[in-house]
């Protein structure tokens, strides 16, 4: 017990001399402290005094903007940041609010080093963030600042592309309408075929699909652009009619490389619903289309991902009413 007591005393003083301390630090220091230092001070009068403390500058990962207003961020392989709302996306969902999504780009990507990055094969793949966390954004992050109800369908875009250098922050995403596939996709390979044959510059391609993509390639001057060598067309497959029934199909590029966009065109009857089956190594895609009026659907394939060297073979099933037909088309993804 007298050990108990020795220690209590001990532990009081010091309690004692720290309060005091205290009252010191808030009576003299113009920076000022916790709330409980001040009323401590006030209340003891202590006539110590202390220099003043400042504080250092909470450091980020974000630089200064860059050309265009745009966000310069390093950040490869993860989605960074939250978008604050409320957001208003323009032209009926095609282009993002400005203030929400004005575009950001990495510093890593330079008009030196493009030979190494953007117009290297698999750079994209590298920098992409993983569909887990594009996926949280987009619809917990995204879709409330936009004012997106759950359960529509939308594309999360990068409105500067990984292909043009652009980062993985949320001033660079937002959930664009129409879904993916969508023309956007087309300009993105256009400008960056643009700044890797040397005809724009990196900066100017990432300015102009920041502020309209849909202009941006009139804005650069490449309207009269040598167009790309047009990918072998693949013969369609016939299948003889069943039962007054036929079905032909056929794909606009029998070797598409990744983010590209493949073409399953089906001829048969006018107004007849159509199912088409993608069968990846891996998984199964299957989309419809209805027919029009000369007997045409055109279904579209996003590849993404798919096996290199792999065929994906495609079938096909035509139906109306009683009657239906099947025929079938492949291609080949490069790397």
């Amino acid at each position: 017990m007298q050990i108990r007591r020795k220690m209590l005393g001990v532990t009081a003083g010091v309690l004692g001399s720290l309060v005091l301390a205290l009252a010191g630090c808030a009576s003299s220091s113009p920076v000022g402290g916790p709330q409980s230092a001040r009323t401590a001070g006030a209340q003891l009068s202590a006539s110590a005094s202390v220099a003043p403390v400042t504080l250092a500058p909470v450091q980020t990962a974000q630089q200064p903007a860059g050309a265009g207003g745009l966000v310069v961020l390093h950040d490869p392989g993860q989605v960074t940041g939250t978008i604050a709302g409320p957001c208003h996306a323009r032209g009926n969902g095609t282009l993002p609010d400005v203030r929400c999504t004005p575009g950001g780009i990495d510093p890593a990507v330079t008009q030196a080093n493009i030979y190494s990055t953007i117009c290297t094969t698999g750079y994209t793949a590298k920098v992409r963030p993983p569909e887990a966390q594009t996926e949280a954004f987009k619809f917990n992050a995204a879709y409330p600042a936009y004012g997106i109800a759950s359960g529509t369908e939308t594309e999360l875009d990068h409105l500067v592309p990984l292909e043009l250098g652009g980062d993985n922050d949320e001033a660079n995403l937002w959930p664009e309408v129409p879904p993916s596939p969508n023309p956007k996709d087309s300009v993105e390979d256009a400008l960056n075929r643009a700044v890797c044959e040397g005809r724009v510059s990196l900066a100017s391609a990432q300015v102009a699909i920041a502020q309209d993509w849909q202009t941006a390639e009139s804005r650069l001057g490449l309207a009269a652009a040598p167009a790309p060598a047009q990918p072998q067309t693949q013969a369609p497959i016939e299948v003889p009619p069943a039962g007054g029934m036929s079905c032909g199909a056929s794909v606009s590029n029998g070797s598409p490389a990744d983010y590209t966009t493949v073409a399953i065109t089906v001829r048969t009857a006018a107004g007849a619903s159509v199912t088409t089956v993608a069968h990846y190594k891996t998984t199964d895609h299957q989309k419809s289309a209805v027919a029009d009026g000369s007997g045409v659907a055109v279904i579209d394939y996003d590849i993404s991902g798919a096996t290199p060297g792999f065929t994906v073979d495609v079938s096909v099933t035509a139906s109306a009413g009683s009657q239906s037909a099947q025929c079938s088309t492949s291609f080949t993804p490069v790397s």
